[in-house]
């Protein structure tokens, strides 16, 4: 695997032509398996749309590994008994009638620039991220840790980048289409990283840019399991940590030249190796987009956020989360059309928003208050930019959280629950003040309107000015729907 984003130890000698059209990876020496298949081109459809589509020219996707509970977020259930709501209750936001949970004012008072969907609904509790970011019909669990098999389907971002480069004529974009902070998903955890977003089917040419943080945390965050307390710098981190080029040093600087030498001459092997077979033409172009990205000024620039006001850096939040947002508004004003900011688990798989355990202690002194600070910060950031109604804001999980308490384990736990939960969305032609659905008295299951992480991924590529119904090729040349079974949902817009 090649990646601007590192994980150097899986790119070696020794990859066979059998290899490259096993997991898609032509993509990665710059050839589109279409080019060698006679695909033929998958494109959105010159269907007329409403006004609403393709209104955002970006989107910003904050993916909450771990999954947050629906009753102290989007749907609290204050009239519940209190095994089921808890310890935390609820407060009104600036849309009369619209209540969040009580550890979310700032949120609250930007109700009327938002729309939460309280209706979510599939039947796999599990971390199925790639079940929650592709149209991938069911979560198959016997490749979840293997983001190259042929089974896998793309990234949302990844599909965006596909139909850019396939409207574009493959032209050399200023800035990558599809980037993701601050790390490789699942590379600071004891567990190999998950499949999710990456190319898969499409090629490694459409996985999403990685960045990387090389420092630390601050401050202790409060322990996810009893005994396992330690520095999470999505508590907070130093002013002068800063994100990077994955493969770049600590300084920000980028790779050493003998390892671009040494990339370009496995990636001149490869091409020599498929020309005798496939008369391949087109390596250079993508030789050059790889290498442009990792040296380029204008990402480097995009992703210093030490360049913005102290002040501005405040009202994100001294986090890394809370940087990494500030580093995604900075893209996407930048040119970069997906850019995607994972709250990952971080020291253990256990982390981030998976609240097993010390599920109080966590939302109150950590989850909650920095993602209220700084969500609020980037939404308000955005309109005063004048870039809401053309950025799309989406943040998701893979599912909710069960309605009764584990009150066995220290702080009380909650465990997954996908039969409904709770998702908030913003700009870009999303609704403004608006609840979607609704659960039952317990937010156990949806008793109106019930939606599918498909139907918001279908409803994303609309407003990206994507048709929902487009497909892609998989890699024996079968149109896939870009979606699954996703459906345009219109009640989601303004």
């Amino acid at each position: 695997m090649l990646r601007l984003l590192g994980n150097p130890k899986v790119l070696c000698d020794g990859l066979t032509r059998r290899d490259l059209l096993q997991i898609g990876g032509l993509g990665a020496f710059g050839v589109a398996l279409h080019d060698v298949l006679g695909w033929q081109q998958a494109q959105a459809k010159p269907t007329d749309f409403g006004p609403q589509f393709g209104q955002a020219k970006n989107c910003i996707l904050i993916y909450k590994y771990g999954s947050p509970p629906q009753h102290e977020t989007f749907d609290p259930k204050p009239e519940a008994p209190v095994e089921i709501q808890g310890e935390m209750k609820s407060i009104p936001t600036k849309v009369p009638g619209i209540d969040i949970g009580d550890h979310l004012p700032k949120i609250a008072q930007i109700m009327d620039r938002l729309t939460i969907v309280r209706s979510l609904t599939h039947p796999y509790p599990l971390h199925g991220t790639v079940y929650a970011t592709s149209g991938i019909p069911e979560v198959d669990t016997k490749i979840e840790a293997q983001p190259r098999h042929k089974r896998q389907w793309p990234f949302i971002g990844s599909l965006v980048d596909y139909f850019d480069d396939r409207r574009t004529g493959g032209k050399l974009p200023e800035m990558p289409r599809n980037v993701a902070l601050p790390f490789v998903m699942g590379s600071k955890n004891e567990y190999p990283p998950l499949a999710g977003p990456y190319g898969a089917m499409l090629g490694m040419r459409y996985d999403p840019v990685y960045t990387e943080f090389l420092a630390e945390g601050t401050s202790l965050a409060p322990e996810v399991r009893p005994g396992k307390a330690f520095k999470d710098p999505y508590q907070g981190i130093k002013p002068t940590d800063q994100l990077v080029l994955s493969g770049a040093d600590s300084s920000g600087n980028a790779p050493q030249f003998d390892l671009r030498r040494s990339l370009l001459g496995q990636f001149d092997q490869a091409r020599r190796d498929l020309d005798a077979h496939e008369r391949i033409r087109t390596y250079g172009q993508q030789q050059q987009m790889a290498f442009s990205l990792i040296t380029s000024g204008k990402m480097h620039a995009a992703l210093d956020y030490a360049r913005e006001s102290a002040e501005m850096r405040e009202a994100y939040g001294m986090t890394l989360f809370g940087q990494s947002c500030l580093a995604a508004r900075r893209l996407v004003e930048a040119g970069s059309k997906f850019v995607t900011v994972i709250w990952d688990a971080y020291g253990l798989n256990a982390g981030s928003w998976d609240t097993h355990h010390n599920h109080y202690g966590r939302l109150k002194g950590h989850l909650l208050p920095v993602f209220d600070h700084t969500f609020s910060a980037l939404i308000l950031d955005l309109e005063q930019r004048g870039l809401l109604d053309e950025t799309l804001v989406l943040v998701i999980s893979e599912h909710g959280r069960t309605p009764k308490i584990d009150s066995k384990t220290k702080g009380g736990g909650r465990d997954h629950w996908s039969r409904a939960y709770s998702q908030v969305y913003a700009g870009g032609g999303m609704g403004r003040g608006h609840v979607i659905g609704r659960t039952d008295a317990h937010a156990s299951d949806v008793e109106e309107n019930p939606i599918s992480p498909k139907d918001v991924l279908a409803t994303a590529f609309y407003l990206l000015g994507i048709d929902p119904e487009s497909t892609f090729p998989d890699p024996e040349g079968r149109p896939m729907p870009i979606t699954g079974t996703g459906h345009f949902r219109p009640e989601l817009l303004g």
